[in-house]
């Protein structure tokens, strides 16, 4: 270093700053990224594929299998159920897309009473001009909870409408035409059980039984992207444990023994809690199970009443979907709650109207 260099430095020294001297690393040559052997993630291109590639390797004992007439029925009896509820599902997640993004909050505090009681008839009543099931019903309930409908009303909603629409009373007429006064009971006596289901949760209920699952906030989006985001999240969450119900529903119809039918009909107790049984494990829709029940000709006009009464409100498929769309907590108490009310009612009414 010269004396020049010693007092440039010296002087900078004096300043405050500090020279490093020290000559800078040399640059570092880019790296290639590193190629991943299976590309990015396996998707469901790939799962496809590798699902086809197992069915042609296992072809003769899938093919054994399906030979087997339980499994027949089995396949039978969930793609039935499926192909029942599928379409009243799509038409419940649509219609709860369009509530909770085109119809404003202020709607509700104008269509339903203030007092909590009385929303809770007025809303049952609303299920009558609603044709549907007891699958669209569920997202549609949940919609109308985020919306700000009080859940009882919202709760007796989901169960009058599968059950009080005229589609379902008009098939019940159909399938007992020598019985006109069925279709008055069951009407009847679904209206009941929910309203007294309603105001039973402004009574005991409690909000944090119920859990909603955790939905995209829509409030921002632009209305199309905010209607199709919720449809894809009641698909989803409703969609699913429909498959499980369906499922549980069709393994049910393989395990239980016809004959038992049978023995159960000849005693009047056992034969209504048998068929209130049956109503929840055959998971039928609201649309079809009249059908169902007027091919029991074996039980009294009691106890079909009652599995009309029942079906539409408990059964395996739609505890499921609460589950899904209410949480666990929610679906282990008002299940239960409205089997028993069902009954009780659905005999009640029986013993007055038919």
């Amino acid at each position: 270093m010269t004396a020049a260099d010693r007092a440039t430095a010296q002087r900078a020294q004096l300043d405050g700053d500090e020279i490093d001297w020290a000559p800078p690393p040399p640059p570092e040559e880019p790296r290639e990224p590193r190629r991943r052997i299976f590309g990015d993630r396996v998707g469901s291109v790939e799962i496809l594929a590798i699902l086809l590639v197992l069915l042609v390797i296992f072809r003769g004992p899938i093919a054994d299998a399906i030979s087997d007439p339980r499994l027949q029925t089995w396949t039978t009896v969930f793609v039935s159920v499926m192909v029942q509820a599928v379409p009243f599902l799509v038409f419940g997640v649509v219609l709860s897309a369009i509530i909770a993004v085109y119809v404003p909050q202020s709607f509700w505090a104008r269509a339903l009473p203030r007092h909590p009681a009385l929303a809770v008839p007025v809303a049952s009543c609303a299920g009558v001009v609603l044709p549907g099931c007891e699958c669209g019903a569920v997202p549609i309930a949940g919609s109308l909870i985020r919306r700000g409908v009080t859940p009882a009303a919202a709760l007796a909603f989901l169960l009058a409408a599968p059950a009080i629409n005229p589609i379902v009373l008009t098939a019940t007429a159909v399938a007992f035409p020598n019985n006109p006064e069925m279709v008055v009971a069951r009407g009847v006596a679904s209206l009941i059980v929910a309203m007294i289901m309603g105001w039973l949760w402004l009574r005991l209920g409690k909000a944090e039984w119920i859990r909603l699952p955790h939905r995209p906030d829509i409030d921002g989006m632009p209305k199309g992207r905010a209607f199709w985001a919720s449809v894809r999240h009641d698909v989803v969450h409703a969609g699913g444990f429909l498959v499980l119900g369906a499922m549980a529903a069709a393994t049910i119809n393989v395990v239980v023994p016809e004959r038992w039918l049978q023995t159960l009909a000849d005693n009047p107790v056992l034969s209504v809690l048998a068929l209130a049984v049956l109503a929840v494990l055959l998971s039928i829709c609201s649309e079809a199970d009249a059908f169902v029940a007027a091919s029991l000709s074996q039980f009294s006009l009691t106890s079909r009443l009652v599995f009309l009464v029942v079906g539409p409100m408990v059964d395996l498929k739609l505890i499921s979907m609460q589950a899904g769309v209410f949480g666990r907590r929610f679906a282990i108490r008002f299940a239960p709650a409205t089997f028993a009310i069902c009954v009780l009612i659905g005999v009640g009414v029986a013993a007055v109207v038919l």
